[in-house]
């Protein structure tokens, strides 16, 4: 059987798997063993993924103890990854800095470029690689995958990821690309895990989503352009941010919104906008833009001349509402839990986020000790996404990346269908597993095992044989059971343990042709990709 042949065999079982609406049913174990299982379900939803030894680790400092520590990520010595990120020069940058090294072609450029005046090799000349735009993106999506594997605050970075998802711009459109480093280090990091109506304001007045949604351009009806290209033109209400702050942000798309609140929303936003966006790409509020006039968003009244203050109204109105309260904690439940969230939780993360004005590290404790989040139907019950899938086989392999390795990594999760940052739908990526599950993506994600296990991505490394100590590699079955048991804590369905017992005698595995008389050899690269792509390695 070819390398391919094998690979079309694992995804198809794989889809199957992965489709089923449950997991596979499991056998009752030891209490210790319970012990361990309930670990390595924290560690499976609170990170990307255990790392070889990590679940005695958990164990020997207690698992309460170590979900605090990640509660409250300050105190985790994060040295090593700050290091590898040090080497993204791009990444601290501010928006005007970047603008002024990494420019656009201006207009005189791009003009002789398309008259034919300039070639393209000219222009390639005039903005050489390492100064190209395109870097400030390319660093930024490495940076992520490195913190994904390597740091020590994993609960962090996944809420980073989350609510960024959630506030979701697109780095590829317009300006974005010098903006959207700054926004999720700015308006999304720092309050990953802090009061959700402070990530609705960081995230309402940063350049990034003013120009991913327009608002930047919104303004009262009678206004005229009064510099510029557009000089002299009549601009006009834009109520895009004004829509998705409530459908996608806030309310939810049942939240009790009309048409008539949408329009007062954005109106209350108008003036709202960058200064410089070429050159500063700061927010400003100007008046002129603004509509001075009397609001009325939920049957709340916004009195007139209110100016700046009127949005900061509205983002107090929207984040006190019940309806805010529950979106928030079924989209929280939804991630930490199942696709499906339980109702009960639900309510009961909606009462907490009302209690607290939306405290994000006050809810997550309700869900993390909650019996729904360490129930037998949560076990393993959700997909990785494509980001969550190659971070997680970097760890569950002892991996290590440097900053080049950051950047295959990040081409990785593009090609399983996660590029990231380029979400183009402010919905971001999808957090259910119908976004992800199907026969080209899952072959995808068997590939990128079968490369990563090879050791054809620069600058990251996995030591496989660090995981099969005292075992004879000589014997096949030796070696699936050690990788079983370092990989996925030996709990593998039956269907895939036949599968995979299927192919221990395929010379691509023993390494062994019909003339060969030496000692048989086991491909342990070969077997350890086809475990990364097992059914129950896509779950956490």
């Amino acid at each position: 059987m070819t390398g391919r042949a094998l690979l079309l065999l694992l995804t198809l079982g794989l889809l199957t798997a992965c489709s089923a609406a449950t997991p596979a049913p499991r056998r009752a174990e030891a209490p210790a063993i319970e012990d361990d299982r309930r670990i390595a379900h924290v560690l499976g939803r609170l990170t990307y993924g255990p790392r070889p030894g990590e679940i005695a680790r958990v164990r020997a400092i207690g698992l309460a103890a170590w979900i605090g520590q990640q509660l409250d990520p300050g105190g985790l010595d994060d040295a090593a990854v700050d290091g590898v990120l040090r080497e993204l020069s791009t990444l601290a940058m501010p928006i005007p800095q970047l603008l002024k090294e990494y420019p656009r072609p201006d207009r005189a450029t791009r003009e002789k470029l398309a008259s034919g005046q300039m070639t393209r090799e000219e222009l390639r000349q005039m903005y050489p690689e390492d100064k190209r735009p395109g870097r400030i993106v390319a660093e930024l999506q490495a940076a992520k995958i490195v913190r994904a594997v390597a740091s020590e605050r994993q609960l962090q970075e996944v809420m980073v990821d989350f609510w960024f998802n959630h506030f979701n711009v697109f780095a590829k459109k317009d300006a974005l690309r010098w903006y959207a480093g700054a926004y999720e280090r700015e308006a999304i990091r720092p309050l990953a895990l802090g009061k959700f109506p402070d990530l609705v304001r960081a995230t309402a007045g940063h350049p990034a989503m003013l120009a991913y949604l327009d608002n930047w351009l919104s303004a009262r009806a009678d206004f005229i352009v009064p510099a510029g290209p557009n000089r002299g033109r009549r601009a006009g209400l834009n109520e895009n941010y004004a829509r998705e702050l409530m459908e996608l942000h806030t309310l939810g798309v049942d939240g009790g919104y009309t048409q008539k609140d949408v329009t007062e929303v954005a109106r209350a936003f108008t003036g709202w906008t960058i200064d410089r966006p070429q050159a500063e790409g700061r927010f400003v509020f100007r008046a002129a833009m603004h509509d001075p006039g009397e609001k009325v968003v939920l049957g709340q009244r916004i009195p007139a001349g209110g100016g700046q203050a009127d949005g900061e109204r509205v983002i107090e109105i929207l984040t006190r509402h019940p309806s805010t309260a529950r979106f928030i904690a079924g989209k929280l439940v939804r991630r930490f839990v199942s696709d499906d969230p339980p109702a009960a939780l639900v309510e009961r993360v909606s009462r907490t986020y009302a209690e607290t004005g939306g405290d994000i590290r006050a809810m997550l404790r309700v869900i993390l000790t909650s019996p729904e989040f360490h129930g037998e139907e949560a076990y393993r019950a959700k997909i990785k996404k494509p980001l969550e899938f190659v971070a997680s086989g970097m760890r569950a392999l002892g991996g290590t990346v440097d900053a080049r390795g950051g950047l295959a990594l990040a081409q990785a999760v593009a090609e399983i269908g996660e590029p990231l940052y380029e979400a183009q739908p402010p919905t971001g990526y999808a957090d259910r597993a119908e976004a992800w599950v199907n026969t080209g993506a899952l072959l995808a994600r068997m590939n990128f095992a079968l490369g990563l296990l090879e050791k054809r991505l620069p600058g990251v490394s996995v030591d496989v044989a660090a995981l099969l100590q005292g075992t004879d590699r000589s014997t096949p079955e030796a070696v699936l059971d050690r990788l079983l048991g370092a990989v996925l804590g030996r709990e593998v369905s039956r269907e895939t343990r036949a599968v995979l017992r299927g192919q221990l005698g395929d010379p691509q595995i023993t390494r062994l042709t019909p003339d060969d008389r030496g000692p048989a050899t086991t491909d342990v690269e070969k077997l350890a990709a086809l475990v990364i792509g097992s059914p129950e390695f896509q779950r956490r």
